[in-house]
């Protein structure tokens, strides 16, 4: 959807105040060519929300775009509409302008062709950029008859017709006879002598050579030119006459056959002129929408949320023009708990950058501009922005500089509404201080009623005050180190600011004594102010800092639960398969004794038959029994094995499991009779001994999440990243990490190494290989990394 013409822009002297015509300049440097410059040279922020939705979703879908891909094929595009319009008259384009015409057409094609390709194969959902390329006609035929006619350099090449390729090839031949009688001429025995020089060479069209002044007879035919001394003569021989006439005559066909040629094909421009009008207006708009693209990536911009209801709402925001070593970031809140924000205290800079940063930026977002700021910033769209920065003083007028600020603000005051964005920097000024506070205080007064949003920045501490006394209006100010005596360019909302001059004074090295003395001149309210300030200051700082400390230690305890949650899914999946093997295996072992007590049982009975051995058949049978009651089954929810019950004689200290609750615990004393007290984890309760089974073996250790070294206990990973490590370096973190993870008891863990040239990924699975803790080795599958990544077994 292109602009309408009842869309309305911001006024010019706006743009200039904030710059947003450097902004410009910048993003002309984006562009692939002049079409797309010559659109950005009139871009211009949008008050229509929907037009502004627009402009940004159509950014979003090529930042997207090269985000995937890195480019767009925009190259080749030129201007072709001039061209257009005179075959649409009839006129004869000349072969330049058909290769413009030509290669602007392939890269229409190729850019139809790279849209669908994406929306295709990767199931991209970019209606903005498809509804482009979806105007844009396929030409071909057209763009290989150009190709055909006319190469790159602008010459008409001999396939463009047969008839052209027949009249070249004699006149080649016409032009070797005339060269072979010439050469014969230069080459004879008196040529060096009566020649100025022994070349070919062309005169009107027409092959000469050049004969000195005195040996003119020697040479009959005609003279075309001569030297400026005079001393040579460039002379047609008469042997070559005929022949030059002839080649003549064939130059005047091959020219009528060119012109034929081009106004066979500007004919055919002509027939397809609509489509290449809309062409030229479809690729004028990527062109420009990808510049967009490009420069939002370069300055590391998002995409604000763009809404109707006066709310900006910006994080870490940059100034555009300020270089990224340079600039600091700030949040800047407005328009959602107070429409007007005070930014007071000295001109220790940041001010004003404030003012400027919040204006640029909602241009630029109107514009359809992504903006340096985090993501989820948030702009609004104003009908009119007004600022009164900076010294604009009329010197025609011979108006101070009070007077020029009074004019630039009543006529803001003119034209402020509730969908206004107003911004003052140092209101007031200029003139007397408490008359000027005065005047600030009823002007913000006045923009704050209509329901303007407003940023104003001032010097009167009578303005700190202002906020305090006003619903909808907050303090801010631009935090200044003491102990540096800079600026830190913070912006510090809710804060106003405070005079440093009596702390600066003292790191200057004033004395002590008159800095006393000028603080008894200060009136007990303002002392109080300031000190509440420094207060507010003080308390803001250590909030900031426990903050910072509390996400740090939120920070890692997610992570310990994220991998915490990842060692117990894993440890429950090793665990269920380890309890089938070893059921799986004592069942083996116990099938292979049986047989072996078959046999057994077999000997003995043949024995007391053969011998008279007093072997009773049912001592026989009893043994087998009990064999067969040695067969273990595992219990897949205790991860005991179950052999028939057996008496077992219990005493403080065993490990028993409580079979009504499927908990291990230890028997402390017994309470009773067949009664226990036992502590399982940290609870201790009674339990009866019908409810517990004596467990045997020994108690697995279990898993430990945390690893201590030198007497500190620190987070394991259930990863390690490698990449971008020298050779030696990363296997020495590999051993340690193994060592560590060892430590922690982990079943799996994974080591990323990356794919590169492979030397790292060998060189790690030579020394796993050799690992005595090492069960396994295999490299990730296809959700895990791939070959980038070698998942590691232990035993």
């Amino acid at each position: 959807m292109e602009r309408g013409l009842k869309t309305k822009f911001m006024n010019e002297k706006i743009l200039h105040t904030l710059e947003f015509n450097k902004i410009l300049t910048q993003l002309e440097e984006y562009a692939a060519s002049e079409l797309g410059a010559e659109r950005i040279r009139k871009l211009k922020p949008s008050t229509s929300f929907d037009e502004v939705v627009l402009l940004q979703k159509e950014t979003d879908e090529a930042a997207h775009v090269l985000r995937l891909k890195g480019h767009a094929p925009l190259s080749g595009i030129f201007n072709i509409n001039p061209h257009i319009k005179r075959t649409q008259i009839g006129g004869m384009l000349n072969p330049s302008e058909l290769v413009q015409i030509g290669n602007t057409i392939h890269a229409g094609r190729s850019m139809k062709r790279f849209i669908e390709e994406l929306i295709e194969d990767n199931g991209l959902e970019i209606p903005i950029l498809s509804e482009k390329v979806d105007q844009i006609a396929v030409m071909t035929p057209l763009e290989h008859d150009i190709k055909n006619a006319v190469d790159e350099g602008g010459e008409v090449m001999d396939s463009a017709s047969p008839e052209l390729r027949s009249i070249r090839q004699q006149k080649r031949r016409n032009e070797n006879r005339i060269r072979e009688k010439l050469e014969s001429l230069i080459r004879g025995r008196n040529a060096q002598k009566m020649l100025s020089d022994a070349i070919i060479t062309i005169r009107n069209e027409r092959y000469v050579i050049p004969v000195k002044q005195e040996y003119r007879s020697h040479y009959q035919g005609i003279v075309h030119d001569q030297s400026s001394s005079g001393q040579t003569l460039f002379i047609e021989p008469q042997a070559v006459v005929d022949l030059n006439n002839s080649l003549r005559e064939m130059q005047v066909k091959e020219n009528r056959e060119i012109e034929r040629i081009l106004l066979e094909l500007s004919s055919k421009v002509a027939e397809a002129a609509d489509d290449l009008l809309i062409l030229v207006e479809a690729l004028e708009s990527l062109d420009f929408i990808f510049a967009k693209a490009r420069f939002g990536k370069a300055m590391k911009a998002t995409s604000p949320d763009i809404n109707k209801e006066g709310r900006i709402q910006l994080f870490k925001a940059r100034h555009p023009l300020i270089p990224p070593e340079e600039v600091v970031a700030n949040d800047i809140s407005l328009g959602t708990d107070f429409s007007t924000i005070v930014i007071t205290g000295p001109n220790t800079g940041g001010k004003t950058i404030t003012l400027k940063t919040t204006g640029l930026l909602t241009l630029m977002g109107q514009a359809g501009l992504h903006i340096p700021a985090s993501e989820g910033s948030e702009l609004a769209v104003f009908q009119e922005v007004f600022a009164d920065i900076g010294d604009e003083q009329s010197i025609e007028q011979s108006l101070s500089t009070f007077s020029s600020h009074m004019v630039n603000i009543v006529d803001i005051l003119k034209h402020v509404d509730h969908e206004s964005l107003v911004l003052f920097d140092e209101l007031g000024a200029g003139t007397d201080p408490q008359e000027g506070s005065a005047l600030a205080i009823s002007i913000l007064d006045d923009v704050y009623s209509r329901g303007a949003r407003v940023i104003a920045t001032t010097h009167y501490p009578e303005l700190k005050a202002y906020a305090y006394n006003r619903d909808g209006v907050i303090n801010a100010s631009v935090e200044f180190d003491v102990e540096t005596l800079k600026p830190t360019y913070r912006l510090l909302i809710g804060v106003p600011g405070r005079s440093n001059a009596f702390e600066i004074s003292k790191r200057l090295g004033l004395s002590e004594e008159i800095i006393t003395h000028a603080k008894s001149f200060i009136d007990s309210e303002s002392n109080e102010v300031e000190n509440m300030i420094a207060s507010l200051e003080k308390s803001r700082k250590e909030a900031e800092k426990d903050y910072e400390d509390a996400h740090i230690y939120l920070k890692k305890a997610e992570m310990l639960h994220q991998d915490l949650q990842k060692q117990m899914s894993e440890f429950y999946e090793r665990k269920k398969e380890m309890y089938e093997k070893a059921e799986q295996k004592a069942a083996e072992v116990v099938e292979k004794a049986r047989i072996e007590a078959e046999d057994v049982i077999n000997s003995l009975r043949k024995m007391r038959l053969e011998s008279g051995a007093q072997v009773k058949e049912h001592e026989l049978i009893e043994a087998r029994r009990r064999l067969d009651t040695a067969v273990p089954r595992l219990d897949k929810a205790t991860g005991q094995a179950k052999t028939s019950k057996q008496k077992q004689k219990l005493k403080p200290g065993d490990e028993v499991m409580i079979t009504t609750f499927g908990q291990k615990g230890t028997l402390l004393e017994k309470t009773g009779n067949n009664e226990w007290q036992v502590q399982a984890g940290v609870l201790k309760m009674k339990v009866a001994e019908k409810d517990m089974e004596f467990i045997k073996s020994e108690p697995k250790p279990e898993p430990k999440p945390l690893a201590t070294v030198k007497g500190r206990d620190y987070h394991v990973g259930l990863e390690l990243d490698i990449r971008g490590e020298r050779y030696e370096d990363a296997l020495r973190e590999v051993e340690k990490y193994i060592d560590d993870a060892l430590l922690a008891n982990y079943p799996r863990v994974s080591i990323i190494h990356g794919k590169g040239t492979g030397a790292l990924r060998s060189g790690v699975t030579e020394y796993l290989k050799h690992h005595r803790a090492v069960k396994r080795i295999r490299l990730g599958e296809a959700g895990e990394g791939g070959s980038g990544v070698t998942v590691v077994e232990f035993k």
